[in-house]
């Protein structure tokens, strides 16, 4: 059990995880991997201090080793939901299951707005996570919207355990509203219906109000004070999630900032 999870594992959730080493907390930093972010990506990142010229992958990847060996422990995989569990907070990543003393957010941009009827149908046919609960739709018919790297590998996984699976990625279809009665019956891509009593969703990341119900949010992006504190005691954001700007600097900065305030918050909780 760690004192502190961090959702995230870009430049904000590195750094909040190498000041909470610092100050004698353990901490584990969920991560689905370096590919997925955006920093990643940039061949030349020239605004951050000290390393011009530096690629997005090579600051992560640095970034990542120096966590790594200061005792910061990494679970790959999405976190698909987060509460508060009389006054700790348990976070489900795929089918294994983290508790902790307090969460700090740094999931990064949401990448786009939940579909028509997603909120509704959460947990009653739509679902993000296929070794969750894809034993629940064996012999049924599901859909699966493929918007991540490894959303063909879990479309297998659902087609090998028995379920009948319609398959959308990125270049299938790029309009989706879920409908049903009780539970999930029908998903229409771009006009087009498929009767399905399961819809999995597989993003990069859980958009955050979808991740801890009850995160206040402004404009998109996570509503913290000075402190990274956000509207639920005890959980604390930083980085892109955040809202602009949109840069590597920021990001560091509010990781430390977090963890920080993690570190008053736990030490107040024990005395």
């Amino acid at each position: 059990m760690p004192d502190v999870v961090i959702i995230g594992g870009g430049p904000a959730g590195l750094s909040a995880a190498l000041t909470l080493r610092a100050r004698g907390k353990t901490v584990t930093v969920v991560t689905a991997g370096e590919t997925g972010s955006h920093l990643y990506k940039a061949e030349r990142v020239e605004n951050y201090p000290g390393l011009p010229g530096a690629s997005g992958r090579d600051l992560l990847q640095a970034m990542t080793a120096q966590a790594k060996a200061q005792g910061a422990e990494f679970l790959h995989g999405r976190a698909t939901s987060a509460m508060p569990l009389s006054g700790r907070f348990g976070v489900a990543v795929g089918s294994e299951y983290l508790d902790a003393g307090c969460l700090i957010v740094t999931s990064g941009i949401s990448m786009g707005r939940p579909y028509p009827g997603e909120a509704e149908y959460l947990g009653r046919g739509v679902s993000y996570c296929a070794t969750c609960d894809g034993m629940m739709y064996r012999s049924k018919p599901v859909a699966v919207i493929g918007l991540c790297d490894d959303a063909p590998e879990e479309a297998d996984f659902l087609g090998r355990i028995g379920c009948q699976v319609e398959y959308f990625d990125k270049t299938r279809a790029k309009d989706y509203e879920i409908r049903g009665e009780q539970t999930v019956t029908t998903l229409i891509a771009d006009g087009a219906e498929y009767p399905v009593q399961g819809i999995f969703i597989l993003r990069s990341g859980v958009a955050p109000t979808s991740l801890l119900p009850g995160l206040e949010t402004e404009n998109g992006a996570i509503k913290t004070d000075r402190s990274m504190s956000t509207s639920i005691p005890g959980v604390f954001a930083a980085g892109d999630c955040t809202g602009a700007p949109y840069q590597a600097a920021k990001a560091v900065g509010e990781g430390n900032i977090a963890a920080l305030s993690a570190v008053k918050y736990l030490d107040t909780k024990e005395k």
